[in-house]
């Protein structure tokens, strides 16, 4: 269930979400550059393999090696679950995603993030960290299973 927040301007929310696919561009695209000028100077990545880059500036460096080699030939795929705003100049967006070959259709999403967005001094918007997790299905269904007061209110 995709949730937004009623009181967000929907420029702001449109804003956002083009930011969020300027990220999915870059990375298809194989552009470490592009992929880190979607962060702030300062921002903080925390990876799906648990490595923390700091700037953008380092995450797009770290991220173009990754590009000319593990990454190579890949998309990001995002899905935007929840978006909510906290003030003017913050946002937290809660994703769906996964990590594909280009040209391969859609399928499961295997990971979660969850971004922090801010407003930059010329108004854009810079993502300021993002935390990636992977999707354990099983051991989330046993959990919900076996104590079903785990289970969210929203799925």
């Amino acid at each position: 269930m995709t949730t937004f927040d009623p009181a967000a301007p929907a420029d702001e929310t449109t804003a956002v979400h083009a930011l969020l696919r300027r990220s999915a561009a870059a990375w298809a695209a194989g552009d470490g550059a592009a992929y880190g000028a979607c962060f702030t100077e300062d921002a903080t990545d925390v990876t799906y393999a648990g490595t923390v880059y700091h700037g953008g500036a380092e995450i797009g460096r770290a991220h173009q090696a990754l590009f000319d080699s593990f990454l190579k030939g890949t998309r990001l795929d995002i899905d935007v679950v929840s978006l909510r705003f906290h003030g003017p100049a913050t946002a937290v967006a809660v994703t769906r995603g996964a990590v594909r070959k280009r040209g391969a259709g859609a399928g499961r999403y295997d990971k979660l993030a969850t971004y922090t967005l801010v407003r930059r001094a010329d108004g854009s918007w810079g993502i300021a960290a993002v935390q990636k997790t992977a999707r354990r299905r099983l051991m989330e269904a046993f959990s919900f299973r076996m104590q079903p007061a785990t289970r969210p209110a929203a799925g």
